[in-house]
């Protein structure tokens, strides 16, 4: 079955410009040939440090940023290249939850409005009693009393707010959604009761999620596959237990290490601290880009970058560790608590 999704050598570099002339001195490499598909009510989980390119690869997946490089492909059709009127259709198909609820809703726009401008844009209901009846469902299928539509979004509470982003999302109908870090700004008890809706949703409407979050026990609990972004590149990527139980690279051994997890678990792994800072996207280190922070990395990792590469059936991996001949056993991290609700 051809995958709703499929994103092959996705690169986005922005241009560096300094001077009186403001010449352009060099790029910032924020996503680096990244590839990844998503099936049909199937949810993705993108996570990674803060600055690998988490929420970049997603907004070009979107075209709300133009491709530097490589192919999106929704329901098998190449949308790289088109323009903006020739992407009007996928529009209604490919939306967004933003992270910020507070910054994400217009402050002079009520809220029922504020659901309503898709339909307005997409000529999706003639009428405006046909909107309002339209946005009251909408509102209601969120866990929001209809009533409310006529609120500004400074009289909801935070969570509120990002059931009326979810609501804007739903408006057109969407087969895929993009979460940009959708819970992050919530209360954790929130943070349960949104993410649980994202769910209920995606069995009621079928959606596809593209989940960026670097909150690993949200991803654990909300995502079916887990791709690991480090310096704007994909270092592994499987099904979520797999990749919670035994991760093959090391940077992902890393995070599982430093995630929280309850006092049993704590005990039956190794906490690993890595050293050193993230690498500058705009000079990143040549090779392997992780191998300036690796416990594992030897000569190869100075020079070679590795793909990614199927290790084991399902599992890919980009780490030289896997060739044949060289066995490096990683650490087997405890699961990361589930998400609390």
């Amino acid at each position: 079955m051809t995958p709703l999704v499929e994103v092959t050598d996705l690169r986005k570099s922005f241009p560096i410009h300094r001077g009186f002339l403001s010449r352009v001195t060099g790029h910032v490499q924020a996503v680096d040939g990244v590839s990844f598909k998503i099936g049909r009510a199937e949810t993705l989980g993108l996570v990674g440090e803060s600055g690998c390119g988490k929420t970049t690869a997603g907004r070009t997946l979107l075209k709300l940023l133009e491709p530097t490089g490589g192919t999106i492909k929704v329901d098998g059709q190449d949308i790289t290249d088109l323009d903006r009127e020739a992407m009007l259709p996928f529009r209604k198909r490919m939306q967004m939850i933003h992270q910020d609820p507070y910054a994400s809703l217009n402050p002079r726009m009520s809220a029922g409005d504020i659901v309503a401008e898709p339909l307005i844009i997409h000529g999706e209901a003639s009428t405006r009693a046909e909107r309002r009846e339209k946005v009251a469902a909408l509102f209601q299928r969120v866990g929001l009393r209809s009533r409310l539509m006529d609120s500004y979004p400074h009289e909801f509470s935070g969570g509120q707010r990002q059931r009326i982003g979810i609501a804007r999302a739903l408006a057109l109908g969407p087969s895929l959604i993009v979460g940009d870090e959708p819970v992050s700004a919530l209360d954790v008890s929130i943070r349960a009761q949104i993410i649980n809706l994202m769910m209920d949703l995606q069995d009621e409407f079928h959606l596809s999620y593209l989940f960026v979050s670097h909150d690993l026990a949200v991803v654990e609990h909300i995502s079916h596959r887990v791709a690991v972004m480090y310096l704007g590149r994909i270092v592994e990527m499987t099904d979520k237990r797999t990749l919670f139980e035994a991760p093959l690279h090391p940077y992902t051994e890393a995070l599982l290490s430093a995630a929280p997890v309850a006092r049993s678990r704590a005990r039956q792994r190794e906490r690993i601290i890595l050293t050193g800072d993230v690498p500058s996207p705009i000079n990143p280190p040549p090779g392997c880009h992780f191998h300036t922070r690796c416990r594992y990395a030897f000569n190869r990792c100075n020079t070679e970058a590795p793909p990614l590469r199927e290790v084991a059936p399902g599992h890919l991996a980009a780490c030289h560790l896997h060739d044949a001949g060289v066995k490096v056993p990683l650490a087997r991290p405890a699961g990361v608590a589930a998400l609390a609700g």
